[in-house]
């Protein structure tokens, strides 16, 4: 019959000590207390009958093998951190929609292109412009042939060829087409004719259906589904193009749910991506969720990220260290110096005459350039075992009985 799953675990767990306490026996690193005649002995477990620290002697030989530092007092930062990812800043991003119904004659940029402010997108064969420009062409007509009446009419009048009723009358007509050509005017203006084009339309009497629609900000085309010879209507998606400001970019978060007390709107980010290792990221946090997600137990941050280069592309996945205080002076240790023990505490090796060493539990905070931070059960300028210590705690787990 085969064995259970516990019993190969503990097989394997005894083999697995066992050749480890051969390879330190063979090392000559740890573990062989001298008795006091200077005579390799046996090894010795200082423990107090009752509960308490344990405590290792070891001699001069052993201690060499060790790495032994002293603590010291390091300001850590107060940060939190999260992973989310990189989208388009959406206040800063416009799907460009044509105005007026018309059918697509050219579209020239593609996805990715650089696009100025006020540049011509694409350009539409549009009925409503055609309509508007022949009524402006009328109405500038009506004007010159009312102004040529009133003209005539004045001058009958001095010879009392026509009466000043038709005069006046006359004069109403006039201003009548005055105010229709500015209406003709205005209607023109809305399709984004300037003053001068509209001038030359009605010198020229040539209405142009040829719509152009311009970017209304500097970016890049992020998306496009402009084809010629395509009839597009104003608002119906897909929009012929899509144009993102990708100076500042978002980065969208979920952090765990005991870190929603920390965060603020204003907090310091920062963000760095795989695709640039060792480069971050500067931002604040513009948005807080206003509730735990149940399912999650997550609070949803958003932050605004600036990205001057253009680096970052939306989805990319980021990693976010967020500020949430002023950097704290606390007792450092190397963190080779910190062992976690199988129950999950956090222990040193202390020593004070680099003979004796005491194993001391320890409470840690953040990490920071190889050291850790401290906050209870060891104080600074404390000498503590760094490389080495993890085989001080190994040797002690042999020691203990199964």
């Amino acid at each position: 019959m085969l064995p259970s799953p516990s019993l190969l675990f503990q097989s394997r767990r005894r083999a697995a000590i066992a050749l480890a306490a051969l390879g330190v026996a063979a090392s000559g690193i740890l573990l062989l207390p001298t008795s006091p005649s200077g005579q390799n002995g046996r090894l010795e477990r200082k423990q107090p009958a009752k509960a308490g620290p344990v405590t290792l002697d070891l001699n001069e030989s052993q201690v060499a093998a060790l790495k032994i530092e002293k603590a010291s007092t390091k300001s850590f930062p107060q940060d939190k951190q999260a992973v989310g990812s990189i989208d388009f800043n959406q206040n800063r991003l416009v799907s460009v929609f044509t105005p007026y119904q018309g059918r697509i004659i050219s579209a020239s940029l593609n996805v990715g292109d650089k696009v100025e402010k006020d540049q011509i997108l694409f350009t539409i064969d549009s009925p409503d412009l055609l309509t508007s420009e022949s009524n402006l062409i009328a109405a500038a007509s009506a004007l010159t042939l009312q102004n040529r009446n009133l003209g005539r009419t004045k001058a009958l009048i001095k010879i009392g060829g026509v009466s000043q009723q038709q005069v006046d009358q006359t004069a109403s007509e006039q201003q009548s087409a005055e105010g229709a050509l500015r209406a003709a005017r205005d209607a023109v203006r809305i399709f984004g004719k300037s003053s001068e084009e509209i001038d030359k339309i009605i010198a020229e009497r040539l209405a142009d259906p040829r719509l152009v629609v311009k970017s209304p900000l500097s970016g890049y085309v992020t998306a496009r589904a402009a084809v010629p010879g395509q009839l597009v209507q104003p608002g119906v998606a897909p929009a012929p193009f899509v144009v993102a400001d990708t100076s500042t970019m978002w980065m969208v978060a979920n952090v765990i749910e005991s870190d929603a007390p920390f965060l603020h709107v204003g907090e310091e980010v920062k963000a760095s991506v795989a695709a640039y290792p060792g480069r971050f990221f500067d931002g604040k946090v513009t948005v807080l969720g206003a509730s735990i997600d149940p399912a999650t137990r997550r609070l949803f941050v958003r932050s605004e990220i600036v990205d001057p280069e253009h680096l970052l592309r939306a989805g990319m996945f980021a990693n976010y260290t967020i500020r949430v205080g002023d950097p704290v002076t606390s007792t450092a240790a190397p963190e080779s110096a910190v062992v976690r023990e199988g129950d999950g505490t956090m222990v040193c090796w202390v020593t004070t005459d680099r003979r004796r060493f005491v194993q001391r539990v320890v409470t840690i905070g953040e990490r920071k350039d190889g050291f850790v931070q401290i906050l209870s059960g060891l104080n600074a300028d404390e000498l503590v075992v760094g490389d080495g210590a993890v085989f001080l705690s190994n040797l002690v787990s042999m020691a203990k009985p199964d």
